[in-house]
C-alpha cells in the first residue's frame, strides 16, 4: 500500500532504500491458514510423542484456543510455537519423565476454565 511505502521513505535513508531488493507487504492470515498452522504444530507434536509411546489428540475447542492465543495480527503465527511449548509441551514433558505418561499413554487436550487442560490415560501395566 502507499502508506507502507510512505513509512519506508520517512524512516529510512535513500542509501538504505536503494539496497533493498524488494519490499513485500503481508496481509493478516485468515482463519483457514491459522487452522493449518495449528495442525502443523499438532502433527509435529504427534511425531515427537510417538517415540515415547504417547498419542495426542486435540478437541475442536483446544484447536480454536491455540489459534486465538497463538496468533497476533502484527506478528502472524510466530507466537504459536511459544504457546504450544508453554501450554502443551512443558506439562507433557513432566508427565512423560516423572508422571502418568512414563510408560506411554494417550492425551486429550481440551479447554477448561479458559485454559488448556490435559486429560491423560496411562498405558496399562503389563
Amino acid at each position: 500500500s502507499t502508506d507502507g511505502m510512505e513509512a519506508i521513505r520517512r524512516l529510512f535513508t535513500p542509501e538504505f532504500r536503494n539496497r533493498l531488493d524488494a519490499i513485500i507487504q503481508f496481509k493478516p492470515l485468515d482463519a483457514t491458514v491459522i487452522a493449518q498452522v495449528v495442525n502443523k504444530f499438532v502433527y509435529e507434536l504427534e511425531a515427537q510423542l510417538s517415540d515415547k509411546g504417547v498419542t495426542i489428540e486435540l478437541d475442536d475447542e483446544a484447536r480454536v484456543w491455540l489459534a486465538e492465543k497463538g496468533y497476533d495480527p502484527k506478528m502472524g503465527a510466530r507466537p504459536m510455537a511459544r504457546v504450544v511449548r508453554e501450554h502443551i509441551k512443558k506439562p507433557l514433558a513432566d508427565e512423560i519423565l516423572f508422571g502418568r505418561l512414563s510408560r506411554g499413554g494417550h492425551v486429550l487436550v481440551t479447554v477448561q476454565d479458559g485454559e488448556l487442560a490435559l486429560e491423560i490415560e496411562e498405558e496399562e501395566k503389563v
